[in-house]
């Protein structure tokens, strides 16, 4: 059942469109940029953002110049001999760096420098506002300020944005050049986002058009071209596609999708962990690493599972 602020939405929605269509589009986009708030919600998610904030204590704090405003990444130094690899994790919507602070702690280990990026909107960067365009600008500055990413993760929203930098799909932006890319319960298909965004808040069709237009002048590409398998096709890299069947979030036939595209392609199926402890699991993260240092998935098509 509906909450009573999206009641309150739809019905705001309804009486706008009814004197201006492209009005309501133009708001419309403005609220799907608008980030949540920073603060942990619940007792759960305090306990592991108080942790992570611990751990990033030994961070170096880098703050990265944007178009509109600044990025912060956590850089944390390999521990002992390194062997000088360099992986940048991204969070996803409404997260933070301290809450993949155990996904970051499991590949330090592996002997890499690991930069953890807060999307602007979120964690210790600035603004209230986030799309796609601006988080593959963060990205791609985070590797202009510490070199070729030997390894990229992201998670949710932040994978759909390393997809997006990697493909060059904004043409005023430099590409990601990293090596290989794992994507943690990742959308790949922004424009089924935005028309599941459209229908929440009940848009009708003059104003989803103008809504798609506003993301259009904003982005510099269409709705339809926001697509990360049109981009794993192009650029044909090794890609790691971890998805649980049972993501309520994130629906798994964004994973699905990736099925079949490439030989580069692997699906690691991690059901019983939702769309958030996803990045905690320790399986999750042995998987993750190995295979951004290298290691192929074993298993029929390039599929395995783990629970």
């Amino acid at each position: 059942m509906p909450s009573f602020p999206l009641k309150v939405t739809r019905l705001a929605f309804a009486q706008l469109e009814k004197l201006s269509p492209g009005v309501a589009g133009r708001i419309a986009f403005e609220l799907f940029c608008r980030t949540p708030s920073r603060k942990p919600k619940g007792a759960k998610a305090r306990q592991v953002f108080f942790v992570g904030r611990n751990r990033l204590r030994q961070a170096t704090l880098v703050r990265l110049a944007l178009s509109r405003g600044m990025a912060a990444a956590h850089h944390l130094p390999a521990e002992g001999k390194a062997d000088r690899r360099r992986i940048l994790v991204v969070h996803g919507w409404g997260s933070r760096a301290e809450y993949l602070s155990d996904l970051a702690w499991g590949l330090r280990q592996t002997g890499a420098d690991v930069i953890v990026l807060d999307l602007p909107g979120h964690g210790a960067s600035s603004g209230r506002r986030l799309d796609l365009k601006i988080a593959a600008e963060a990205i791609v500055a985070a590797e202009r300020h510490f070199g070729r990413f030997d390894g990229v993760v992201g998670h949710s929203f932040g994978g759909a944005a390393v997809m997006m930098a990697a493909g060059g799909v904004f043409s005023d932006l430099q590409t990601l050049n990293a090596t290989r890319i794992a994507l943690i319960g990742s959308p790949s298909s922004m424009g089924e986002v935005f028309n599941g965004f459209a229908s929440m808040v009940g848009l009708g069709r003059s104003s989803v058009g103008a809504m798609r237009s506003r993301a259009v002048e904003i982005a510099g590409a269409r709705v339809e071209d926001l697509d990360g398998v049109s981009v794993a096709r192009r650029i044909d890299w090794p890609l790691l596609v971890v998805h649980a069947e049972d993501d309520k979030e994130v629906n798994v036939g964004h994973a699905q999708r990736y099925i079949g595209v490439s030989p580069h392609v692997r699906h690691l199926w991690a059901n019983g962990h939702g769309h958030r402890r996803i990045v905690s699991a320790p399986e999750v993260i042995a998987a993750v690493a190995s295979f951004l240092t290298g290691a192929e998935l074993s298993g029929q098509s390039g599929e395995r599972r783990v629970s």
